[in-house]
């Protein structure tokens, strides 16, 4: 009697947290968008030959305001365009107006205000503990709206307490199902507030059946609300000191700018991107692009101290503050002044 009693209290229990659940999805699903892109990539040829060819990406997002919207940096990283469709079928041109590559998360603006918009907010992502309740809303596979639930299981986090934004990382680690088209969308704790923004999933299958992770909201929080590091408009990578020999950088350390949109801040002031797709050591990189030796007579070098010098610098755009970069290309100094 006493087994039947706990049986039928677990059913009951399990009917009332899908309840639960399923009232909070119909709250916030409709802030939760979705995200196509278009972009130019470089592609060899069977003959080894790069072409740019223009290749559409999908992700998710989610409303914090009428016009601004919460997403995964990769999902927008150099996109010449971005239209943003919402659950009533409403689709909306945006760009990139902020953009932090090492913590994936990225803020993009609508080209006009959404009408009545559904908002979402974001709660504390500190009080989470291992083991807690949490959902996922997203576009896996394009099918908008798509929920999936699951467990925090642990927490990832790097520098967190440094003062640069290039290198903090704050993620955190679920069973959730993560699929393609999920990230940039919100993980929710069970009061409908967005504790996490969908990063990515590590699977041998190449399926949902992994270990996923997203950014935490209070980074996210902190980096797009405060800081708003402006989006230069770049895909880049930073060179290791071996990198940098082997490319014949005249210093430790460079940025090897990769790909470039044309409309935007390094776009018009003349970077170029690389040409050729390649290996350089075991990375698989872009390669005959700019490489960005100093930033406003900042040299270029991965130490906390010069990683400070330029977070200031970024954060400081907004103020009409003008870029003058210096980079090595074709093996010559070129200056390039916004």
């Amino acid at each position: 009697m006493r087994l039947l009693f706990f049986f039928f209290l677990g059913l009951f229990t399990t009917t009332l947290a899908a309840q639960d659940l399923s009232g909070i999805y119909d709250k916030v699903s409709p802030a939760v968008v979705v995200i196509y892109t278009s972009e130019q990539q470089i592609v060899p040829d069977s003959n080894h030959i790069s072409h740019k060819v223009s290749q559409n990406g999908l992700g998710s997002g989610f409303m914090i305001s009428d016009r601004l919207i919460v997403t995964a940096a990769h999902v927008v990283t150099v996109p010449e365009d971005i239209k943003v469709l919402f659950p009533d079928g409403d689709v909306i041109p945006a760009k990139v107006v902020s953009f932090y590559k090492s913590a994936d998360i990225a803020l993009i603006k609508l080209f006009r205000p959404r009408i009545n918009p559904v908002t979402v907010s974001f709660g504390d992502s500190d009080a989470l503990k291992i083991g807690e309740r949490i959902f996922v809303i997203g576009a896996p596979f394009g099918l908008d709206a798509s929920l999936s639930s699951g467990y925090v299981s642990s927490f990832r986090r790097s520098n967190a307490g440094m003062s640069n934004p290039f290198t903090t990382t704050d993620f955190i680690q679920t069973d959730a199902a993560i699929n393609q088209g999920n990230s940039g969308g919100p993980m929710f704790n069970l009061k409908g507030e967005v504790v996490g923004i969908v990063s990515q999933i590590i699977t041998q299958s190449g399926g949902s059946d992994g270990i996923g992770y997203a950014t935490s909201s209070n980074l996210a929080a902190r980096l797009l609300l405060n800081d708003n590091l402006p989006w230069v408009g770049a895909d880049m990578h930073t060179l290791t000191p071996q990198e940098a020999m082997l490319l014949n950088v005249p210093q430790s350390s460079g940025i090897l700018v990769q790909r470039v949109v044309e409309e935007s801040i390094f776009g018009k002031m003349g970077v170029q991107g690389g040409t050729v797709e390649g290996l350089l050591g075991n990375k698989k990189l872009i390669l005959g692009g700019d490489i960005i030796l100093s930033i406003n007579g900042i040299t270029f070098n991965t130490d906390e101290k010069t990683l400070e010098q330029l977070a200031q610098l970024a954060q400081s755009l907004n103020d009409n503050v003008k870029l003058t970069l210096e980079v090595l290309r074709q093996g010559k100094r070129v200056t390039l002044k916004q």
